[in-house]
């Protein structure tokens, strides 16, 4: 059985992983395929993991404007390949990808993560995603708060499946000592309790929230230091928030890094200030490594982050309320100490890569491919709580 992945990548983040090791978990007898729209080039970067990883993979050679050409090539690729199943990864990626497995007679599944809506080209594709999403087979959803948003949009819930992220806890089982001396070197002066961030520099991120809840803590907690990786278009405006704040040294944007792993267990506390989320992969991975969380109470962060058990929840948009938190977290060593080591078991326990194949074969089978329904059971996972229809400018 062959499953294929179509995506638009820019680079290899969060969604590019779960693919990835999704493709490995799903073991014998289900190999797996990637197409990726060019982005310029920009693929580049994730499919050279995917052909390192031993599966194929190929940039598509026509993208936007040209999708009449492209969904023709994507059609005769999928026919090529004779692909049993097209998972579908964004809007693009949804709109060719139903067309395509319409005129190819396979069952397409779009995976839905959620919607940012953070210019108006972005609101756009969003809109233009959800008119898509009701003609899919069937529409995944990373957490229930995603799914709640996915029916009130019109896709019949007999197609809705929710199948959260997933995380290897094994990532982070051996830090190496040295990298807390590596991570203390990017400030002025090296801090006693390092609080760490990281995720696109974008509007819907609210890392300026961050930055007005860090100068609230600083004041108080001047020992402490605050770094963010990633980049994005709000750098630049981020880093004079953070002159302006008088923050220099002490709030550092340490850029993108394709070794976090190795950094993550060495923060103290990680933030995550978002205005929206799918389901946070960073806060899965927060958890893995035994670091506590304090997030904002937005899309599916409360079905990864338990308020009061492995981290706080807090409003979003509100700066006193994550500086409350964090301080009240860096004054407690043992209360840090705690939440970490209950948030890595809970990770582990829940949100494993073997639990997530095994409800995707599930899926497979009730689309009439693969093993048959009784042969893959998903793991039992707590349930969220159900959440009743909102209207947002989504």
């Amino acid at each position: 059985m062959l499953v294929v992945h179509l995506t638009s990548s820019r680079f290899f983040g969060g969604p590019e992983r779960q693919m990835l090791e999704l493709a490995e978990a799903l073991g014998p007898g289900m190999r797996s395929a990637f197409i990726s729209f060019a982005e310029g080039g920009a693929c580049g970067a994730f499919l050279d993991r995917v052909r390192d990883g031993g599966a194929e993979a190929i940039a598509l050679k026509h993208d936007t404007p040209r999708l009449v050409a492209a969904m023709r090539e994507l059609t005769a690729t999928l026919r090529d390949w004779r692909a049993d199943v097209l998972c579908c990864h964004g809007y693009k990626a949804d709109m060719l990808g139903m067309l395509a497995g319409r005129r190819l007679g396979i069952p397409v599944i779009a995976v839905s993560r959620g919607w940012t809506g953070e210019t108006l080209r972005v609101r756009l594709y969003d809109a233009m995603d959800r008119r898509v999403l009701p003609a899919m087979d069937r529409v995944v959803c990373v957490s229930e708060a995603q799914a709640e948003k996915v029916r009130c949009r019109g896709v019949a819930p007999g197609k809705v499946v929710v199948i959260r992220n997933a995380i290897r806890s094994e990532r982070f089982q051996r830090p190496s000592p040295d990298h807390r001396a590596r991570l203390q070197q990017v400030f002025r002066k090296p801090p006693r309790w390092i609080v760490g961030a990281a995720g696109r520099l974008s509007p819907e991120k609210g890392f300026g929230f961050l930055i007005d809840a860090a100068a609230t803590v600083l004041g108080e907690m001047p020992t402490a230091g605050f770094v963010v990786f990633g980049d994005g278009a709000l750098r630049p405006s981020l880093q004079q928030q953070i002159d302006e704040r008088g923050l220099q040294g002490r709030f550092v944007l340490a850029g993108f890094r394709s070794d976090l792993d190795d950094y993550l267990p060495h923060i103290d506390l990680l933030v995550l200030p978002s205005l929206t989320e799918g389901l946070p992969n960073i806060a899965l991975e927060s958890l893995a490594a035994g670091v506590p969380v304090v997030a904002t109470d937005v899309g599916g962060t409360r079905e990864v982050v338990r308020d009061e058990v492995d981290g706080y929840l807090v409003p979003s948009a509100n700066p006193p309320a994550i500086a409350a938190r964090v301080s009240e977290l860096l004054a407690d060593d043992w209360l840090r100490q705690r939440m970490g080591a209950d948030g890595r078991r809970w990770v582990r326990a829940q949100f494993s890569f073997a639990a997530q194949a095994a409800q995707y074969r599930r899926l497979f089978a009730e689309l009439g491919i693969g093993e048959s329904p009784g042969e893959a059971q998903p793991a039992e996972c707590e349930s969220p709580p159900q959440l009743a229809c909102e209207t947002s400018n989504d």
